[in-house]
C-alpha cells in the first residue's frame, strides 16, 4: 500500500503576542487584554452614565496634552483580574495600556487636520489608593511590581532626552537599523557587535561597526529626582533613606526640591557603574534600585504637605472641642504639660502652633502669618524641653541646634551632581519645614555669617538663591521658635546688652521675646521641686495631665490650620489702632515730663505682630474673625514678653530698643575713643573705663562701645582680655 502525504510539508507557526501567558487562559492572551483595555476607555462610566475617560482622552488629545490618568479602582471595578496583573506586571501590560489608549485616541479625533494626520503616543498615568511603603520597607518581593511610596523631594535634576527607538547606521558599509526600541527606564542600550548586512564574496564589516544617528532617532524627556524618607516617617536615630526617581513626557517638572509627595511607580533595578572594577564579573548580579514613576500626587492643597485629610467624626470632634468654653486654656495647659509654669511662654508656644493668616496684597506683596519666638535666660529653665515638645507637636517641624547648623544647611545649598557634573540644588531645613516650624536651640552659638542668612527666610519667608548659575526663590513659610542662653551663661542684670550678642536686625523679626530667669523663692523653689518628684516616682500619671493627648493635639492643629484663615473684625481693628496710639501718646508724655527720649518697642512691625497673635487666637476657636477679647490678650501676651523685657532694661543698649539719649552718648564715647587712640595702638581696657567714667560718661556706655567695635572687629582683646588693640 502506497504511502500517501508523508512527504507534505507541515507549516509550523508562533504567535508570541496571541499565546496565552497564565495557566493556558485564552481569553487573557496579550492581544484579548489590549483589547479589554480599549474597551474599559470607551465603555467605562459612573452612575450618572458619563462617559469619563473616553472623553477627557479626547479632551487632553485636542489641548495637545497627550497623557490620561487611569485610577486603578476604577479598571478594578471594571476587571478586576485586568486590574490585578497590571499591578503585579506593569513592565508588560502597561504598554499594552498606552498602545490601546493611542488607538482610541486615533479614533475619536477622526478627521484630523492634514499637518496632524500621524497619531501621537498617550502616556498613561495611574493613580491608586493601595497602602503606602515606606522607603525602607522596600525589598527584592516589590522588584517590578507597582508600589506607592511617599517622601519628600531634595534633588532634582535638569530636563534631558532619551531615545525611545533608535536608528544605526554601519561606518563601513553604510547599512542602516532602523526603529529599534529602547526600553524605559535608566536601562541602557548595548550596540550589536557584528554589522549583519555583510553579504557573501565580500569583506566583513569591521567588529563595532554600528554608530547611532541622532537626527532619525525618537526621543522623550526625562529627568531624574532624589526622594528622602518624610521626617515623620524616619525611626529615632536613624538616618533617612533616599531612592532615585526617574521620571518622563508629561511627569516631568511636576515636582521641585520641598514637595510632598506620593509616588505610584515600578520597582526597577538599574546597573551599578563601578570605576573601580576592571571587569565586570564582579558586579555582575549587582543592581541599584530606582523607580519608575507611572503616577504622581503633589501635596499641595496645604503649604509644603496635604493636611486636610480629616474623618467626619474627627471633623466633629475638632468643632466640638472649639466651641467649648474655654478652648485657649485647655490647649495652654496641653503644651508640656510635665514642665511646671511658664503659663505665658506656653500660650505663646500655642499662637506659635496654631499661626495667623498669610495675607496676599493686590500689588503681589504678601504679608507673613507665621509667628517667631525667642526665649533668652538661664540654663536650666526648661528651654531646650519646650523645644522638644513643639517638634513633636507641630505637624511638619525640624529640630537643629545652633551649633550644627550652618547656613546651607538651614536654607539651601548648591552642590555638584556626581553623574552628570552639573550644579544641582538641595533644600535645607527650613524649606523642609515649609508650612510647619523650624526649632533652633543654642541660637546664641551660632555663627554671625549663619544667622545672617536666615533674616529673608524669617519676614519674607523666601529663601533667594544666586550661585553657581542657579537662581531661584525657595518658599519658608515657617514659623522661628529659637532658645538661647546668655552670654555669661546666666543672665545679669546688671550688664544690660551685654547678655546678648544678637544683631537688632534679628531680634526685630520675633514677634516675642522672653526673658526666662531662674530666680531664688523658697515657695517657688519647694512647689517646682515636689513636681518634678512627683514626675519621676509617678510617670505614668504626670504624662497624662493634660486634657487631650499628643495626636489629638497635633491633628487640631492641622486641622485649624488647613481650614481656618481668620480676619481682624473692623471692631477689633478699630480698638487696635486706638491701643496703639494711647500706647505712644502715653510715652511721649512720659518724654515730656521726664525730659528724656524713651524707645518706644511698638513699631508698625510689632504692630503687625499683635494682628498675627490676635489671629492665632481666633484660629483656635475656629472662628473667621477677632474679637475684642482676642486683641486685650494679644495686647498682654506682648506686653509680658517683648515689651516687659524692653521696658525693665533686660534689652537695653540693643539698637532699636535704646533710649535715643543713650545712643547719643554711645556715639560720643566712640568718636572720642577714635580720635586717642591711632590704629595698632593697645590700651589697658581698665584704663580706657576709668578715663571715660571721669570725664561723666555712664560706664555702661564704654562698655556698650567697647562691645559694638569689637564686634565690628575695629577692636580686638589681647592678654587674657585686659587690653584693647585697636585693629582699624
Amino acid at each position: 500500500m502506497a504511502a500517501t502525504g508523508f512527504d507534505a510539508a507541515p507549516v509550523y507557526y508562533s504567535d508570541s503576542l496571541g499565546a496565552p501567558i497564565i495557566n493556558g487562559e485564552e481569553e487573557y492572551s496579550l492581544i484579548n487584554i489590549q483589547k479589554l483595555f480599549k474597551d474599559f476607555i470607551r465603555e467605562f462610566h459612573d452612575v450618572n452614565n458619563i462617559f469619563h475617560y473616553r472623553d477627557e482622552l479626547k479632551r487632553q488629545y485636542i489641548l495637545g496634552q497627550y497623557s490620561i490618568t487611569v485610577s486603578l479602582s476604577d479598571l478594578s471595578s471594571y476587571n478586576e483580574v485586568l486590574a490585578d496583573k497590571l499591578i503585579k506586571s506593569p513592565t508588560t501590560f502597561l504598554p499594552l495600556f498606552e498602545t490601546a489608549a493611542k488607538e482610541v485616541a486615533d479614533e475619536l479625533t477622526r478627521p484630523r487636520p492634514e499637518e496632524e494626520e500621524e497619531v501621537q503616543d498617550i502616556h498613561v498615568l495611574l493613580r491608586s489608593h493601595m497602602t503606602n511603603v515606606s522607603i525602607r520597607d522596600l525589598k527584592s518581593d516589590h522588584m517590578s511590581r507597582l508600589v506607592k511610596v511617599p517622601g519628600i523631594v531634595i534633588n532634582a535634576s535638569g530636563v534631558r532626552a532619551k531615545a525611545t527607538s533608535l536608528t544605526l547606521q554601519c561606518k563601513s558599509c553604510r547599512d542602516y537599523k532602523n526603529d529599534i526600541p529602547i526600553r524605559p527606564g535608566l536601562e541602557g542600550f548595548a550596540l550589536p557587535r557584528k554589522c549583519t548586512a555583510s553579504t557573501a564574496g565580500t569583506q566583513p564589516c569591521p567588529l563595532d561597526p554600528y554608530y547611532i544617528v541622532p537626527d532619525k532617532c525618537k526621543c522623550v524627556d526625562y529627568q531624574t529626582l532624589k526622594l528622602q524618607e518624610a521626617p515623620d516617617q524616619i525611626p529615632t536615630g536613624d538616618m533617612p533613606r533616599h531612592i532615585q526617581l526617574y521620571v518622563d513626557r508629561a511627569l516631568v517638572d511636576r515636582m521641585v526640591p520641598g514637595n510632598r509627595v506620593q509616588v505610584v511607580g515600578i520597582y526597577s533595578i538599574k546597573k551599578v557603574a563601578d570605576k573601580s572594577s576592571k571587569s565586570d564579573k564582579i558586579t555582575a548580579g549587582i543592581r541599584r534600585p530606582y523607580i519608575r514613576v507611572v503616577g504622581l500626587e503633589v501635596d499641595s492643597s496645604g503649604p509644603g504637605r496635604s493636611l486636610n485629610k480629616f474623618t467626619p467624626e474627627e471633623e466633629d470632634e475638632f468643632k466640638k472641642l472649639s466651641e467649648r468654653d474655654g478652648v485657649y486654656e485647655i490647649i495652654a495647659r496641653n503644651i508640656a504639660p510635665s514642665i511646671f509654669g511658664s503659663e505665658d511662654i506656653k500660650k505663646s508656644v500655642a499662637c506659635l502652633l496654631f499661626g495667623g493668616s498669610r495675607k496676599r496684597m493686590p500689588d503681589g506683596l504678601t504679608r507673613r502669618g507665621d509667628i517667631n519666638l525667642l526665649l533668652l535666660g538661664d540654663p536650666g529653665t526648661a528651654k531646650s524641653q519646650l523645644l522638644k515638645f513643639v517638634e513633636r507637636c507641630a505637624p511638619i517641624s525640624v529640630y537643629t541646634s545652633g551649633k550644627g547648623s550652618s547656613a546651607a544647611g538651614l536654607t539651601a545649598s548648591v552642590m555638584r551632581d556626581p553623574t552628570t557634573r552639573c550644579f544641582i540644588m538641595e533644600g535645607g531645613a527650613m524649606v523642609l519645614a515649609d508650612g510647619g516650624v523650624v526649632c533652633i536651640d543654642e541660637f546664641d552659638k551660632m555663627r554671625e555669617d549663619d544667622r545672617v542668612a536666615i533674616h529673608e527666610a524669617m519676614e519674607q519667608q523666601t529663601i533667594s538663591i544666586a550661585k553657581a548659575g542657579i537662581t531661584t526663590t525657595l518658599n519658608t513659610r515657617c514659623s522661628v521658635f529659637a532658645a538661647a542662653n546668655s552670654v555669661f551663661g546666666r543672665w545679669d542684670d546688671t550688664k544690660g546688652e551685654e547678655n546678648i550678642d544678637f544683631m537688632p536686625t534679628i531680634l526685630s523679626r520675633f514677634d516675642m521675646i522672653y526673658i526666662v530667669k531662674d530666680e531664688h523663692s523658697e515657695s517657688r523653689d519647694t512647689t517646682i521641686a515636689r513636681h518634678v518628684m512627683k514626675i519621676h516616682l509617678n510617670r505614668e500619671q504626670a504624662a497624662v495631665e493634660g486634657e487631650m493627648n499628643i495626636e489629638m493635639l497635633k491633628k487640631y492643629i492641622a486641622y485649624a490650620r488647613a481650614k481656618c484663615g481668620p480676619r481682624l473684625s473692623e471692631k477689633s481693628a478699630a480698638k487696635l489702632g486706638h491701643k496703639y496710639v494711647m500706647m505712644r501718646t502715653s510715652a511721649r508724655e512720659h518724654e515730656h515730663d521726664s525730659n528724656k527720649r524713651l524707645s518706644i518697642p511698638i513699631t508698625v512691625r510689632q504692630l503687625e505682630s499683635i494682628v498675627r497673635i490676635s489671629e492665632s487666637l481666633a484660629k483656635m476657636r475656629l472662628e473667621p474673625f477677632t474679637t475684642d477679647a482676642d486683641v486685650e490678650e494679644s495686647l498682654r501676651l506682648f506686653q509680658v514678653s517683648t515689651l516687659e523685657s524692653a521696658m525693665s532694661g533686660s534689652l537695653a543698649g540693643v539698637e532699636g530698643l535704646t533710649a535715643l539719649e543713650d545712643q547719643e552718648e554711645v556715639r560720643k564715647v566712640e568718636r572720642q575713643l577714635k580720635q586717642r587712640f591711632p590704629i595698632g595702638s593697645q590700651v589697658s581696657e581698665a584704663r580706657i573705663i576709668q578715663d571715660f567714667v571721669k570725664q561723666r560718661y555712664s560706664e555702661r556706655a564704654v562698655r556698650s562701645v567697647l562691645n559694638i567695635l569689637i564686634r565690628r572687629g575695629e577692636l580686638q582683646h589681647r592678654m587674657q582680655r585686659k587690653v584693647v588693640l585697636r585693629v582699624k
